[in-house]
């Protein structure tokens, strides 16, 4: 008798510094090409996204600096690169906007996170424009505030 599958958890790896240093205009979802050991490494959950960054060569889309570190259990024959630049499959119309976008200035793009989305590994992408250093203190004190709202709220509580 076959053990039943544990389901994937949706969210994969997820850049956090990515929120704090950039302002997100638009998000776009982009499949991934992988490769056979990748996607096992995957699943175990060995991947850091935290320096990815998205590049357009020759009209396509490349993840550059998302590592997936390679299991101990890869294959022999396999010579496993754990900083891969990886392709990002999306329509061409989309990539010819974003394109378009990104030749603006101050434009970029940035890698939120990798997802499961039907049994494929999903990169969440965003058209972002850098923060001022002024705009990263303001990001601080609000979360800083919120968090000392939350505590007066838990002390006042007891």
């Amino acid at each position: 008798m076959a053990t039943p599958k544990k389901p994937l958890p949706a969210r994969i790896a997820e850049n956090k510094k990515a929120q704090f240093n950039y302002f997100f205009e638009e998000r776009f979802e982009a499949g991934m090409v992988l490769e056979g050991w990748e996607i096992k490494a995957v699943r175990e959950g060995k991947v850091q996204l935290t320096d990815g960054y998205v590049v357009v060569r020759s009209g396509e889309l490349f993840l550059i600096g998302c590592l997936i570190n390679p299991l101990k259990t890869a294959s022999t024959h396999v010579n496993p690169e754990a900083a891969r630049t990886k392709k990002l499959l999306m329509h061409k119309d989309e990539i010819r906007r974003l394109i378009g976008k990104v030749e603006q200035k101050g434009y970029t793009l940035v890698p939120i996170n990798l997802h499961w989305k039907n049994g494929r590994v999903k990169c969440e992408i965003a058209l972002a424009k850098g923060k001022a250093e002024h705009d990263k203190r303001d990001t601080i004190k609000d979360r800083e505030g919120k968090r000392e709202v939350q505590r007066a709220l838990k002390h006042r509580t007891r």
